[in-house]
């Protein structure tokens, strides 16, 4: 807030919002509301406010009192074109095992303790698991996932990548069978929104604002937290190679609704353009 403070004394200054600091899963209430307050006075020198969801409008306004007028939404773009080209490559493929994939950050909020506990139960089926993400941002959820992998007699089957290079994320979202991620809230969720450009059927929660970027149509959405409804969802999409096919039409129906970066970027430049003096 400091900062911002002196900053605003001499240019605009807008805020771009993922999502609020202070809804981070894992902290104290302490750290929460140290953290609340902190994003409160920086975001009163803010001329305006860009948020990357609907969702993520809503909580400014709703929890920092953050006026809709000052507030423009801009989603994050896809490159959906180069993607789907690439995905239909790989529709027909036969083979028996069923690539599930995540991408993120291992940390708490991301549920990766849920997605191997849903997993257990499944142990009999023919799934594989890839985990890309950096594994140093929490050293408690990154142990915490090992030792599931141990635990679960998952060794050999769950493979944790940590993080890649653009290129081999790009193979991994090709080559995947369906995209699961059990976050337990999300400000936008962009790599649901880049799954769906490659066609992927998805299996995730209801966390934040991943019902806006992941309609019906797309994949099966359960209650953050809810293990037994997760281990039902993604039994359905391992087992029933139809109904993958189906969400798997289904998202790229909706990433063609999606903006390009080009076509965000622009948005970005408007919404610029109305708190920046001509």
């Amino acid at each position: 807030p400091e900062v911002a403070a002196c900053v605003a004394e001499h240019h605009p200054l807008i805020a771009l919002i993922h999502h609020p600091l202070a809804f981070e899963f894992g902290l104290s209430e302490e750290q929460a509301a140290l953290l609340k307050q902190s994003e409160n006075e920086a975001l009163r020198h803010a001329s305006g406010v860009i948020a990357n969801s609907p969702a993520t409008a809503r909580d400014l306004h709703r929890h920092y009192g953050v006026p809709f007028d000052r507030i423009d939404v801009v989603l994050p773009g896809t490159d959906r074109s180069v993607h789907q080209r690439e995905r239909s490559q790989t529709t027909n493929d036969n083979h028996n095992v069923v690539r599930l994939l995540s991408v993120g950050s291992i940390i708490p909020r991301k549920g990766f303790h849920d997605l191997l506990a849903a997993l257990a139960p499944l142990a009999d089926l023919p799934w594989t698991l890839s985990i890309a993400g950096d594994t140093t941002r929490n050293v408690g959820a990154f142990e915490q996932l090992i030792g599931d992998i141990t635990r679960f007699g998952f060794a050999g089957r769950v493979q944790v990548l940590g993080a890649v290079s653009d290129s081999k994320l790009d193979s991994l979202y090709t080559h995947a069978d369906a995209f699961v991620l059990a976050s337990l809230f999300e400000g936008y969720g962009m790599v649901y929104a880049e799954a769906m450009a490659y066609g992927l059927p998805i299996v995730a929660t209801k966390g934040g604002a991943i019902p806006d970027t992941v309609p019906s149509e797309a994949g099966l959405l359960v209650s953050p937290g809810d293990i037994s409804a997760l281990t039902l969802a993604l039994k359905t999409v391992i087992e029933d190679a139809t109904y993958r096919a189906r969400l798997s039409s289904g998202a790229l129906r909706a990433a063609a609704q999606q903006p390009t970066w080009d076509q965000a970027a622009q948005q970005f430049a408007v919404a610029l353009g109305r708190f920046t003096p001509a």
